[in-house]
């Protein structure tokens, strides 16, 4: 049910008081002059019944008449009737002429108690007049004795007119006054309403976010110092918001710049907030997540068991957890418990840092240790087996000894080619990320045909024919010599694996604004599960085919780091038994 207004229950308070004090100011009045009517009435009685006392004289005469005719005019012109009676209760004189209608009077005891000798007043309703009659009682007294009781008896329906006529217009004159007063008291009612609902629509307005809603000053000094410390609070209120707000960007700038993701979840495992890093790796960009639990929007029991985990931990916690998307990630997560200032838990937050490179660097790292061990290891052993055969005697045995060197010799050019590549590796890498190899737009014909030339001896002795297609104006961004040493490596390869007989093309063409260069074979292919692996260092996907080939290990490594030294990218299709197919793009000059 919808409350009144302050208006409306102040407006029929205001018309209750008003009417109030019209009535009693009316019922005070007609009071006031009932009893000046009746004080009026009485003294008139009084006076009356001096003027009949003196009428009858020092001695009473035996004569009623001339009393009786003084009654009667007197009754006639003032309506005052006029009873004398005998102390022993015979009316003597009735100005009507009808005595015997006194013995019912109700002013008896009146009559009775003047007997003592003072004069009585009473007012009694008389049934036949049906109205209140005003009754007056003197002695009448000759020679200190009662001679008979002087009874007046004055009909008051006159005043009771005039009383109810006056109630009458109190009410009228109350009711006027209120209807009269309603506009002033509607006035007064509003001067009060109206400033309170200007604070209340301005706490309305503030409630509703809007921070500069203010109450204007009214007039009253209560209702001014209301709207001042309300202006004041929302002044302050607006000063903290502000505060709070800025606050609350800066730590949202801060959260959405982090590279790290980060998650709160209060004790129930509902999410409080998520930054757009994790979002962005979980694939939750655009759900809404806030007050949802974990567990219903992101599906990894990883993350689930780690926040359960950091919830009741005591202390921070670490561990790693695996997170399936595009590709499997690996996040180095951080979890810490929440608590309110009494110490309570209430939630934790989460810190997962993507290592997967970092994973993956190490384990490159111990793959190239134990690669290059292992590739340093086979020549140096070799040498080092047929030095030791030839010291025990058989540097004699001339056949022997130049077969055992020409070994060693082969070894040590292996041994050497590694070193090289090595080296050559690192200084690409290096200039790579000091970003200090030089390209400028050059044909790319004359790269190819000298890398083509380069290879041809070992084509020749495969009986394999490169061909080449490349229109003669296709320009490219690039390091001359640097590119012909990345397709020297991949003809190198292609001849290597191809079949002998067959052939191995070499083509360059422009599209989509970049300039794509392929080398296609005919060789075994490559399996799908080493493709993504082929271009790092020592990866062989057929270790014994590719040492006995003379192969080191770093060709396909040395590649990738020219071609993204151009800023570029390489790839590989291949299918098995058919051949593969390496192509490197280079930006368009």
């Amino acid at each position: 049910m919808p409350k009144r207004g302050l208006l409306w229950h102040l407006l029929p308070s205001y018309g209750l008081v008003v009417a109030a004090a019209a009535l009693a100011f009316g019922w005070a009045a007609a009071r006031v002059l009932e009893n000046d009517l009746l004080q009026a009435a009485s003294t008139d009685l009084d006076e009356r019944a001096d003027f009949l006392d003196a009428q009858l004289g020092p001695e009473i005469p035996q004569d009623r008449q001339a009393f009786a005719q003084v009654a009667r005019r007197l009754d006639e012109t003032s309506g005052v009737r006029v009873t004398l009676v005998l102390p022993g209760g015979k009316v003597d004189t009735d100005s009507r002429g009808r005595p015997d209608e006194f013995e019912g009077q109700p002013g008896r005891e009146v009559i009775e108690r003047a007997v003592s000798g003072n004069a009585r007043t009473a007012i009694r309703y008389n049934k036949g007049l049906d109205e209140r009659v005003l009754y007056r009682a003197a002695p009448v007294m000759r020679h200190d004795q009662l001679f008979g009781v002087l009874y007046l008896a004055k009909p008051l329906g006159a005043l009771d007119r005039t009383r109810a006529r006056v109630q009458i217009w109190t009410l009228a004159a109350a009711l006027a006054l209120v209807i009269l007063s309603i506009p002033l008291v509607w006035r007064l009612a509003r001067g009060v309403a109206v400033p309170l609902e200007q604070v209340g629509a301005a706490a309305g307005r503030l409630a509703e976010g809007r921070m500069g809603a203010r109450a204007p000053i009214p007039d009253a000094r209560e209702l001014a110092q209301l709207a001042e410390s309300f202006n004041s609070m929302a002044d302050q209120l607006q000063k903290r918001v502000s505060v709070l707000i800025q606050h609350n960007n800066e730590q949202n700038a801060v959260l959405a710049s982090m590279a790290e993701g980060v998650l709160a979840v209060d004790s129930q495992e509902r999410i409080i907030s998520m930054n757009h890093a994790l979002a962005r790796l979980l694939g939750l960009e655009g759900v809404p997540l806030q007050d949802r639990r974990l567990q219903e929007v992101v599906r990894n029991a990883d993350l689930s068991r780690f926040v359960s985990r950091a919830l009741g931990a005591p202390d921070a916690i670490q561990a790693d957890v695996l997170v399936r998307g595009d590709r499997q990630r690996v996040m180095q997560a951080h979890g810490s418990a929440l608590h309110d200032p009494d110490g309570h838990p209430i939630g934790a937050v989460i810190v997962l840092n993507d290592v997967t490179e970092f994973r993956k660097l190490e384990d490159i790292r111990r793959d190239f240790v134990a690669n290059v061990s292992h590739e340093l290891k086979t020549p140096v052993t070799s040498i080092k087996g047929f030095v030791e055969t030839l010291l025990d005697g058989a540097l004699k045995d001339a056949v022997d000894s130049e077969r055992f060197l020409r070994i060693i010799a082969k070894q040590a050019d292996r041994l050497h080619a590694i070193i090289e590549d090595l080296l050559a590796l690192s200084k690409i890498e290096q200039a790579e990320e000091t970003a200090e190899v030089a390209l400028e737009p050059a044909p790319l014909a004359g790269v190819l045909e000298s890398a083509i030339a380069a290879c041809q001896a070992a084509a020749r002795e495969r009986n394999i024919e490169v061909t080449l297609d490349c229109a003669t104006g296709l320009t490219a961004k690039v390091n001359p010599l640097l590119l012909e040493q990345a397709l020297v490596n991949l003809l190198d390869n292609a001849i290597k694996y191809s079949e002998p007989g067959r052939p191995v093309r070499v083509t360059a063409a422009a599209a989509n604004g970049e300039v794509a260069i392929s080398v296609a074979d005919c060789g075994p292919g490559i399996a799908e599960e080493h493709q993504s692996r082929i271009f790092e260092r020592f990866y062989r996907v057929d270790r014994a085919r590719s040492r006995k080939l003379g192969g080191t290990g770093l060709g396909l490594a040395i590649v990738k780091h020219i071609v993204q030294a151009h800023r570029g990218s390489v790839t590989v299709d291949s299918t098995l038994g058919v051949g593969s197919t390496f192509t490197i793009h280079l930006q368009a000059a």
